[in-house]
């Protein structure tokens, strides 16, 4: 099962005592995964479908319990792609489904009877703080997925109306949860990509243990990112110290092998010495070997001194030994 699988399951299980929150998610279900059939100026029926069978409880008994109707359900084997049942609920036209659109403010009607559909959700549906949740909660069960959280942060819900993506987007960031809403071929589709808006959304609508889930997921992904940071910054040192150590041996061999070591002043002398007998070691590391120890400052600013002699040398002899001529 997928993530969003798991999210739609126990959103499924949320249970809703307020009548007007029953109300705001049949109002989501309708605008995100619902079909009206017209008939010339009549309507005929109202469906719903949905890929999740508590979903599609719920949905059930929403109509029930508000309207004391029960809507019939189909359920399809889909044979293609994820091979998932689709849940059809209907509302056929014996049950005065015109009287349930009215009521959700879904449709409208004129003076002359001509009936026409509502493309934003009516205020008064989403009026009070726990009908915007409700509402929102619906929307996701009926139009949202999350990317596994493995592999990134996504969440979207993909709508067939402009307007109605656009009012969602504006719902959910009164929540501030900075959504966007982009258009997809036919389709308008309002995302998250914060991990940290996707948590609050997650909050906002119920799912606590999705929320835990993905917290834990956030916390490892985050713990494996700083451990592979702090790998590549040693790694880089170790490599800069690696390249740095055999740059400054060979400068010390070819300037023994012109001048001669012991040519040289005392205190290069000694580190040149201690640089060559412990070719491994770190600047701090050659620093306490020498008599009196040095701090790194002091045997850095004496290995520079090395590099910059074994440069002279070379621009008066080249890069060739005595032993090559």
């Amino acid at each position: 099962m997928t993530f969003s699988f798991d999210i739609k399951d126990e959103l499924g299980r949320i249970p809703v005592k307020k009548k007007c929150c029953m109300l705001s998610e049949l109002v989501a279900f309708a605008y995100t995964c619902g079909t009206i059939r017209l008939s010339g100026q009549s309507i005929t029926s109202l469906h719903i479908s949905t890929e999740n069978a508590s979903t599609a409880r719920r949905i059930f008994m929403f109509f029930k319990r508000l309207y004391s109707i029960n809507t019939e359900m189909i359920v399809r084997k889909n044979f293609r792609l994820n091979k998932k049942n689709s849940y059809i609920l209907t509302i056929p036209q014996s049950t005065k489904v015109a009287n349930i659109l009215a009521d959700m403010h879904i449709i409208h009607g004129d003076k002359k009877g001509k009936i026409g559909i509502n493309s934003s959700v009516y205020h008064s549906i989403i009026r009070k703080k726990c009908c915007k949740k409700a509402h929102i909660r619906g929307a996701f069960l009926g139009a949202g997925s999350l990317s596994d959280p493995e592999k990134g942060y996504h969440l979207e819900f993909v709508t067939h109306s402009s307007q109605y993506g656009s009012d969602l987007c504006a719902l959910l960031n009164e929540f501030g949860l900075h959504a966007k809403v982009i258009e997809r071929k036919n389709s308008f589709v309002v995302y998250l990509k914060e991990g940290e808006h996707i948590v609050g959304l997650l909050r906002i609508i119920g799912a606590h243990e999705a929320l835990l889930r993905l917290e834990n997921m956030r916390v490892y992904k985050d713990i494996r990112n700083n451990i592979n940071r702090i790998v590549n910054c040693e790694t880089a040192n170790l490599t800069k110290t690696v390249n740095a150590a055999v740059r400054q041996i060979e400068n010390i061999k070819y300037i023994n092998d012109r001048i001669g070591i012991y040519s040289l002043p005392p205190l290069l002398r000694e580190i040149a010495i201690a640089r060559l007998m412990y070719a491994d070691a770190s600047l701090k590391e050659l620093g306490q070997i020498l008599n009196p120890p040095v701090g790194k400052s002091g045997v850095n600013h004496r290995l520079r001194q090395l590099d910059i002699l074994a440069s002279e040398l070379k621009e008066r002899y080249g890069n060739k030994t005595s032993q090559d001529n």
